[in-house]
């Protein structure tokens, strides 16, 4: 479906105004024909006053307002006719129909903030999207908006069970393929949004992993949810721009807005993240030591402030281990005699 875009002329006002007077003229009718039945008995001024005053709210059908960064599509008696896109007071086909079939969906957006105390509505859980009970407005926004598609669940590529979700700027661009090509193109966007976020965080481990080639180049390499967001937010743009084109949508940006473990493995994972931390550090503590003890070695050759021998060297090496490498404070000993 290719978009049309309607240059009529915004002539709403003088439509209007021509219709009040055209009514008041029907009405001025019908009175003076009532009194000129009671001289003349011809009732012919009365009917057609009658026929005009019943026939003057039709052009009022055709009275559309667009404020800025709206749209209206227009179908006339089925046949799509074209998109009103520019702001003001047009004058149309009375007979003409807006098109909306998104126009009752509620999604979780910048765009659809009404109360919910107010009006009625009909909530999806998995997909966020809400549907108002009265009737709603037929025109299309061409806003950008922010949808905040809910917290889904998903298994990492080791398998873990990971907690995301994520913000999608997007925006209409092409109204007759957002009408006519899908069925409800707010709720095609937020089933494709979940989709696409599936099938790129399978890709990916929650932190950094060997051996995961998540790229498929076939290399691994050092890709990661917890390291490379931006990289995977950018993935996720492409993945659902690819599905909702046919849509007249546009993604505009997505960025992850929360990460982080299921519950039922956050403490296991929290406490190998420890462990890892604390490998780590007694990693550095011991090669710190071990350079400090062969500085104090050679310093004490290069002095001649002692000679020791090998089993004295051993020893000296020992105790400065375990007073460098140890947790608590080391506890002094003087020892007046001998070491044999």
């Amino acid at each position: 479906m290719k978009e049309i875009i309607l240059s009529t002329k915004k002539n709403g006002m003088a439509v209007m105004l021509a219709t009040l007077l055209l009514c008041l003229a029907g009405i001025g009718a019908i009175i003076g024909g009532a009194f000129l039945l009671e001289f003349t008995g011809n009732p012919s001024l009365m009917i057609v006053g009658i026929v005009v005053t019943c026939i003057s709210w039709i052009p009022f059908c055709g009275l559309k307002v667009l404020k800025p960064q709206e749209a209206l599509v227009l179908t006339l008696f089925g046949n799509y006719i074209g998109t009103l896109k520019e702001a003001g007071f047009y004058f149309v086909n009375p007979f003409a129909t807006a098109v909306n079939p998104a126009a009752k969906t509620k999604l979780s957006q910048s765009a659809d903030v009404d109360s919910s105390a107010k009006k009625g509505f009909l909530t999806i859980s998995s997909t966020g999207i809400s549907t108002e009970q009265e009737s709603a407005n037929k025109k299309i926004s061409l806003k950008v908006m922010t949808l905040n598609n809910s917290r889904q669940k998903i298994n990492d590529c080791l398998g873990n069970p990971i907690e995301i979700g994520i913000a999608v700027t997007w925006q209409v661009v092409d109204t007759a393929k957002a009408v006519f090509n899908v069925d409800n193109y707010k709720e095609y966007l937020s089933l494709q949004c979940d989709v696409a976020l599936r099938n790129i965080v399978r890709l990916y481990p929650y932190d950094v992993a060997p051996n995961v080639d998540t790229t498929g180049d076939g290399i691994a390499d050092d890709g990661s949810l917890r390291g490379s967001s931006e990289l995977v937010a950018n993935r996720i743009r492409e993945e659902i721009q690819s599905k909702v084109s046919e849509a007249g949508l546009e993604i505009i940006e997505a960025r992850i807005t929360y990460l982080a473990y299921a519950p039922e493995i956050a403490a296991v994972m929290l406490q190998r993240q420890q462990a890892s931390a604390i490998i780590d550090a007694r990693k550095m503590i011991v090669d710190g030591a071990v350079g400090m003890v062969e500085m104090a070695l050679e310093r004490l050759n290069e002095n001649n402030v002692v000679e020791l021998d090998e089993e004295r060297k051993a020893a000296m090496v020992s105790n400065l281990l375990v007073v460098l490498c140890g947790n608590h404070d080391a506890q002094p000993i003087v020892n007046s005699g001998s070491l044999y």
